[in-house]
């Protein structure tokens, strides 16, 4: 009889201990009670980038003309971005200077940047030039070599993919603020048959760039990261990991890389890395941005180009056009570097 009392009392216990457990805040662990404000490694969806809308604005460029300086095309284009820019909520800063030309000239130079949410101090710096070559000192046919080209892809293609973000930075504002940087200037550069050294050859490019790197648009503006998107729309292209960007920003490019292949882009975005080259990224790390480079560089199999690589067939020739526009590597470019921006954290 008493054993039996013993049961019953152990068994009472039991009972009352289960309900106790089952009344305990919910996360509790062992009486603990788990720490819900711990942050979540959620993935955010950024909105839908449109290939159709990217390649509207990528027209809109190219039926202004070449987007040379003094010229018409350049006025006229340099205007509609800075209202582009407006009308998607940006805050605009105008950067105005001239510089010097391979020829020693005096030339214009005109940046534009377009900030969101400007008030955040976390932010992000994407970029592209919005100039076009004044000369196609690559074509094969040298009755033409001293034409304009339209800069389809160099040039418009990364324009138009910036235009295309800010639609979708005014729908949805991300996590940090991000500086839309458009530089100028940057296709200007020494012609194929200069007799100029290399060393010098090289200053001759990235004017904007080289510009705003000593007269920062804020003073003491810092970003966490930086890309630039240079001929991100042709046919055929394939981004390797630029070598200048690999030593300056590394992580940055294999998590972009990282994401692309996630995202089912790895046929584009190849992980192989290339010599490095002189591009606007290079004085963006100068201007304190660890910046990288997403830029079309092929295998060479041309006589054209630089050394194992080229930037493809069609580069500074008369066939940079329309027709050599693929919408489907303007979306794949959009959308990882969405998709980047908008899973950066604030």
């Amino acid at each position: 009889m008493k054993k039996n009392k013993i049961i019953a009392i152990i068994l009472l216990a039991l009972m009352v201990l289960w309900a106790i457990i089952q009344f305990l805040p919910s996360g509790t662990k062992d009486g603990k009670q788990e720490d819900k404000n711990k942050p979540q490694k959620v993935e955010i969806t950024p909105p839908v980038f449109s290939k159709d809308s990217a390649m509207a604005y990528l027209k809109k460029q190219v039926d202004f003309g070449p987007r040379v300086p003094l010229s018409k095309g350049h006025n006229a284009c340099y205007n509609w971005l800075v209202n582009e820019c407006k009308k998607r909520g940006a805050t605009v800063h105008e950067q105005y200077t001239k510089m010097t030309s391979w020829e020693g000239n005096a030339t214009p130079v005109k940046n534009i940047i377009a900030s969101f949410a400007p008030e955040k101090k976390r932010r992000v710096m994407l970029a592209a030039h919005w100039d076009t070559r004044w000369v196609a000192d690559k074509d094969p046919d040298k009755t033409v070599i001293k034409n304009p080209i339209d800069g389809a892809n160099d040039g418009a293609s990364g324009v138009a993919v910036l235009l295309e973000l800010a639609r979708l930075f005014q729908s949805t504002t991300p996590n940090v603020g991000v500086d839309l940087v458009f530089f100028d200037n940057e296709d200007q550069g020494a012609p194929e048959w200069s007799d100029m050294s290399p060393a010098l050859s090289n200053k001759t490019w990235c004017l904007g760039s080289q510009y705003w790197a000593k007269n920062l648009h804020v003073p003491g503006y810092r970003a966490q990261y930086g890309i630039l998107l240079d001929m991100v729309g042709g046919k055929n292209a394939r981004f390797n990991k630029e070598g200048t960007s690999m030593q300056a920003a590394g992580d940055v490019m294999n998590w972009l890389w990282a994401y692309a292949a996630k995202m089912g882009y790895g046929q584009l975005f190849v992980n192989e890395e290339t010599g490095g080259i002189t591009d606007d990224h290079v004085y963006m790390n100068q201007g304190g941005v660890r910046s990288i480079d997403i830029i079309d560089m092929r295998p060479n199999t041309l006589s054209m180009g630089m050394g194992e690589y080229e930037f493809g067939s069609f580069h500074h020739t008369q066939q940079d056009n329309l027709q050599n526009i693929d919408p489907y590597v303007l979306e794949a470019v959009g959308k990882v570097v969405a998709m980047a921006v908008y899973n950066t954290a604030p």
